[in-house]
């Protein structure tokens, strides 16, 4: 079968042939994202460690069994064994969500980004002011997210033209520049900070008293100039977020909110699509945005 393989950690996939699968359940791919994840583990810089090689990259998928849709994970790059970027893969039966009726490049394109803005925004009362910074796929889903949800107001802040062009076609009420924020933020009543860094830092200190913080990642800076006074003095409450701490219960619940989401029109991401064959050329481009792999 067809399917993208790293061969050398640092170095990104290309096309080859491999045997097919077997396992517990084999999963015909429809579509398979390039996100940040994986072209970390396949660096060899991650605190999984160098992956053996070669392997299938892919943390996750979209696809069918038995002619249902389905939603999958895999640990390929975190764990021996190949992931979702061929033609077919191996999943565990209990990590399967079963999908409605959905564009299953959509699906893919969201994922478990969306499932982190989702959970990130878990206790948003409706009317409250939502600040959301940056615009890659978190930032995009947590716009819309927010105001399904019932946002009185959203606020996104980005560093590019580009990205704040997203924010606007996701439906944020305010959009500014990241050096901004500070203004744009006064009063609000939560941020979801997948920046982290200088920027978190000045959005933050904006939020009204007892505001909370949900941090998701440090692509501005593993390290923020908040200070304890701030922190203190304004009650916040500042929250860290991943995925993995996730039961397979709560993660399929969330996948499943964002299907019907997906499924009723309401929730998408930038995305290009790109055929498998090129996925070498695609690896790189996800700094720009999101990449889904037709496969």
């Amino acid at each position: 079968m067809r399917a993208a393989v790293v061969v050398r950690p640092g170095q990104p996939p290309s096309l080859a042939d491999r045997d097919e699968p077997f396992g517990e359940v084999v999963v015909d791919v429809l579509a398979a994202p390039i996100t940040p994840l994986d072209r970390l583990c396949a660096s060899g810089t991650s605190y999984f460690g160098v992956p053996a090689t070669p392997y299938v990259p892919g943390v996750q998928g979209i696809g069918t069994v038995g002619g249902r849709t389905v939603w999958f994970p895999t640990s390929a790059g975190m764990a021996p064994g190949d992931g979702s970027m061929a033609a077919k893969a191996v999943a565990r039966e209990e990590d399967l969500v079963f999908l409605p009726d959905v564009d299953p490049v959509v699906m893919a394109a969201l994922g478990l980004s969306a499932v982190a803005a989702h959970m990130a925004l878990s206790g948003l009362a409706p009317g409250e002011t939502v600040v959301v910074l940056g615009c890659g796929a978190v930032g995009q889903a947590a716009i819309q997210l927010a105001r399904l949800a019932g946002a009185g107001r959203v606020v996104a802040a980005a560093r590019s033209a580009e990205a704040r062009a997203r924010a606007v076609r996701a439906g944020a009420d305010v959009v500014v520049a990241l050096e901004d924020v500070a203004g744009a933020a006064q009063g609000a009543d939560l941020l979801i900070d997948p920046l982290f860094g200088a920027p978190a830092a000045a959005a933050a200190g904006a939020l009204r008293p007892g505001g909370r913080w949900v941090n998701l990642g440090g692509s501005a800076g593993e390290t923020s100039p908040i200070t304890s006074s701030t922190l203190r003095s304004r009650s916040l409450r500042l929250t860290g977020y991943t995925n993995n701490e996730l039961t397979g219960r709560q993660r399929a619940d969330a996948i499943a909110v964002i299907a019907r989401h997906a499924a009723d029109g309401a929730l998408t991401v930038d995305h290009e699509v790109v055929p498998l064959a090129d996925v070498t050329g695609a690896w790189d481009r996800t700094a720009h945005g999101r990449v889904v792999l037709a496969v």
